[in-house]
């Protein structure tokens, strides 16, 4: 055993020094023409580089696999048989310095993990209960510590900011590369960096538990999980090397050709074939974590790449999720008034009161003193400016009060209303004055995105919403939407992904990550535009960080790319089988030129792979809607 560390320690050392005496064998044989040193510089050459292989052959044949090491060292063996030491030297040197090619390009395309963990914080300055602050290492922290970090340093915890400010670069957790100014009361993830600014952050998660932490275990477990194909090749390579150990023996037994038998034997071996669909898995799985988008698996990418039917929810999805003004009809010639229409709305807690409160905040500026509001159940509230009733809420409100609309503004209200918009009316002094519309904006990369993923083969897209059908109908228009279904539980929506997939369509479920789990789990992928929260990251095979569909577009084309290139791959490595056989039969190609062509088909297929690392999707840029933007009439 001890010896077998050894060499397996000094691999790389031991393939140098087997290309060393390989040069030294050549350049005797060209210029001192002393057939010893030639012979002898190449027999040591290929014991010492078959010693690690023919270790690897022999602790493989223990747990009953066949590999590829067993095919290299009985040919070496046989070589040997023949007195080709110049084969048996240059073929063993070819296959461990492919190896050693091969182990620095596959570390290159797990570089998105490498630099995570680098990136993870080992220490944190815990703020005392006393003020005092102290230096402890990340492991010993617990929640509701309360750390300081200062510009330039690491949050070391998942928690909250309880006091000061600053901009923090959140890229490691979510992609984001632009810093993000943070308030007392904002999340924080652990592994971000305050570029500016110095925070006190009290813990929610520490350690393992951070979102950071979970993001490293994912993405590691990710790119261990075999796809569809790599399954396919492992079970292939079982039976495969076998059968080339008795194709070659039959070689022998029919042609008493032993060098012939040998040849076969170094073409036969499946390197590029066992190496090309996980290389590939492995760095198209890094270049999403690199960009915010994690990716559970092999088995994930092949099925996100057969995507067809794409299914979204819309509120904080295709939306923001935030209610703001989308429209102002104004009928009054005194802009005053929307001072009062400010007050009023500041004495409530509905969603529609305090986006048009945020909407109007600057008013507010120019009031005095308290106003008394009274709340009209069902109806709005009532409130008082300049000695006279000031209603604000909707037209039965204003109706019961002896306010009657014109054609004109009745007219104006059902175009709101039918664009999916909430109104809010305002009477003053017997007239209506404003009618406010308050709608949840469209995110404004969507229209983008949404045409992308049509260029990119998704069929169908289809919106499942809880809220009415005339908002949804008015978002699915302006998005030109496949298919709308609206005023719908969570269960509705399992109902519509499962009728979907009865009809042979390969669906995604894109939702919040919270109440959409239920869908997101019965879809074929589940991706979760959750921003890192814990349920998206265990629920969703695919967790967009960002939450945005920039990210979603980049996630379908990464999918896509990584199976083409797994595709790719293979292809290569059968023709390079083809080829070798092919030139064998004709007589172009031997032992030492096989092996040469065989390693070199490797490192095709490994920086084939690499492409994936910098691969960026094209989105052209949009805006949203103009019917979904702010407009004052």
């Amino acid at each position: 055993m001890a010896f077998q560390r050894y060499i397996y320690q000094h691999t790389t050392p031991i393939t140098f020094w087997s290309a060393g005496l390989i040069i030294v064998g050549f350049l005797n044989t060209w210029f001192l023409h002393l057939p010893a040193v030639t012979e002898v510089a190449w027999i040591i050459a290929s014991v010492i580089a078959a010693a690690p292989i023919v270790l690897r052959a022999i602790s493989a044949l223990r747990a009953k696999v066949f590999s590829i090491e067993l095919l290299v060292s009985i040919a070496v063996v046989g070589a040997f048989a023949i007195g080709e030491f110049e084969e048996s030297a240059v073929v063993t040197f070819l296959f461990l310095f492919g190896s050693y090619l091969e182990q620095k390009t596959l570390a290159k395309t797990r570089g998105a993990i490498q630099s995570l963990t680098e990136m993870a914080p080992t220490t944190a300055t815990l703020i005392a209960s006393d003020g005092t602050t102290s230096d402890v290492d990340v492991d010993d922290l617990e929640e509701g510590d309360v750390v300081l970090v200062k510009a330039g340093g690491q949050v070391p915890v998942d928690g909250k900011v309880t006091d000061g400010s600053g901009y923090v670069n959140e890229a490691s957790i979510t992609g984001e590369s632009r810093p993000i100014n943070k308030q007392t009361g904002d999340s924080v993830y652990s592994g971000a960096i305050v570029e500016s600014g110095t925070v006190q952050v009290t813990a929610t998660q520490v350690g393992d538990e951070t979102t950071f932490a979970k993001i490293i275990e994912l993405v590691e477990e990710a790119q261990d999980t075999k796809s569809p194909a790599e399954k396919f090749i492992d079970k292939f390579a079982q039976y495969y090397t076998p059968a080339v150990l008795v194709i070659a023996i039959l070689v022998f037994a029919f042609s008493r050709d032993l060098r012939l038998a040998i040849t076969v034997l170094v073409l036969g071996c499946p390197g590029a074939l066992v190496i090309g669909a996980p290389v590939s898995n492995v760095a198209g799985i890094g270049n999403g974590a690199k960009h915010g988008i994690l990716i559970k698996g092999g088995d994930v990418v092949d099925s996100l790449a057969k995507v067809d039917t794409l299914v979204f929810d819309k509120t904080g999805t295709l939306t923001t999720g935030k209610m703001t003004v989308a429209a102002t009809k104004r009928y009054a010639t005194d802009d005053s008034l929307l001072a009062g229409v400010a007050q009023v709305e500041q004495a409530s807690d509905h969603p529609l009161a305090q986006a048009i409160t945020q909407h109007l905040a600057a008013h507010l500026t120019d009031v005095t003193g308290d106003m008394t509001t009274e709340t009209v159940k069902g109806r709005g509230m009532i409130g008082s400016w300049n000695d006279a009733p000031l209603y604000v809420g909707n037209a039965k409100l204003l109706t019961e009060n002896g306010i009657t609309l014109t054609d004109k503004q009745t007219a104006d209200l059902h175009e709101l209303q039918d664009d999916g918009q909430s109104t809010v009316l305002v009477g003053y002094q017997g007239k209506l004055a404003y009618i406010l519309g308050v709608a949840d904006q469209i995110r404004p990369e969507v229209p983008a995105a949404l045409a992308a993923l049509k260029r990119q083969g998704i069929k169908h897209l289809v919106m499942l919403t809880g809220d009415n059908q005339a908002t949804a109908d008015a978002v699915a228009a302006s998005l030109a939407i496949d298919e709308v279904h609206a005023d719908l539980l969570p269960a509705d929506k399992v109902t519509y992904v499962k009728k979907f997939q009865d009809q042979g369509r390969n669906v995604a479920f894109v939702g919040d990550g919270i109440n959409d789990s239920p869908s997101l789990a019965t879809a074929n992928i589940g991706i979760a535009m959750g921003g890192g929260t814990d349920v998206a990251i265990e629920t969703a095979d695919v967790v967009l960080m960002q939450s945005n569909f920039t990210a979603l577009n980049h996630a379908v084309g990464l999918a896509r790319k990584t199976s083409a290139n797994t595709k790719q791959n293979i292809t290569i490595a059968i023709l390079t089988v083809a080829f070798l056989l092919i030139g064998l039969v004709y007589g172009y190609i031997y032992m030492a030129s096989g092996m040469f062509v065989h390693e070199a088909s490797i490192l095709v297929v490994i920086f084939n792979a690499m492409r994936l690392i910098g691969y960026k999707p094209r989105v052209a840029k949009t805006t949203a809607p103009a019917t979904h933007q702010l407009a004052t009439n």
